[in-house]
């Protein structure tokens, strides 16, 4: 049985203090780990996977990993820095992965596709994605197919960026760039997502 001041112990502990007791083997820092960036490894798996089963894969994967793995983290890095980047990494696989399987191909509601780099069409969900919460907007919406049109870079940078909210030196960690080019690229991502937006709305307003 857990006792309730142990869990406590573990809620109220830094990350560096949660790494430091998983090390000295115990398991509830893990757990409180995982309850602490579970929604954020969801909803960065879910921006770059763009389907809610895959990036609830990705995700437990992900957390299998860092269960292996943390025992040689050394902190040279945040570990929320650590974290998002084991994240990126098991996306850039799963897409590799899917795409060499051809599974990343959906027919269109028509069934033909010609534009082999256009965003893929799919027959919408019976029921609510299990991030209604985050996405309840229809603006939310518009930017998250928005960013499915663009590159797996553009997209990175401007998910760790304007949505995670991390700062230029984290993304150069994860991306293991410079901070000049985390911001170049980030310019080049913002002006094409616009570009992308605004096609839509047009588009929209013309329906």
């Amino acid at each position: 049985m857990r006792l309730p001041w142990l869990l406590a112990m573990a809620i109220g502990a830094s990350d560096t203090e949660l790494v430091r007791r998983f090390k000295e083997g115990d398991r509830l820092a893990y757990e409180e780990i995982v309850r602490r960036y579970q929604h954020r490894v969801y909803g960065l798996a879910l921006r770059w996977m763009s389907d809610p089963a895959i990036a609830e894969e990705v995700a437990q994967d992900v957390f299998i990993a860092l269960f292996r793995a943390l025992g040689g983290f050394r902190g040279d890095a945040k570990l929320s820095t650590w974290i998002y980047r084991v994240v990126v990494n098991h996306c850039k696989n799963r897409r590799l992965y899917r795409k060499r399987r051809k599974m990343d191909r959906h027919e269109a509601l028509d069934g033909k596709r010609d534009d082999d780099d256009g965003p893929a069409r799919q027959l919408p969900h019976d029921g609510p994605l299990p991030d209604a919460g985050v996405h309840q907007t229809e603006a939310e919406v518009l930017v998250r197919e928005g960013l499915a049109q663009l590159d797996q870079i553009q997209r990175q940078v401007i998910v760790l960026r304007d949505i995670e909210d991390l700062s230029y030196e984290e993304i150069g960690e994860i991306m293991d760039i410079p901070r000049g080019t985390v911001k170049s690229r980030l310019h080049r991502a913002r002006a094409q997502l616009a570009q992308v937006l605004s096609r839509r709305i047009e588009t929209e307003d013309v329906l």
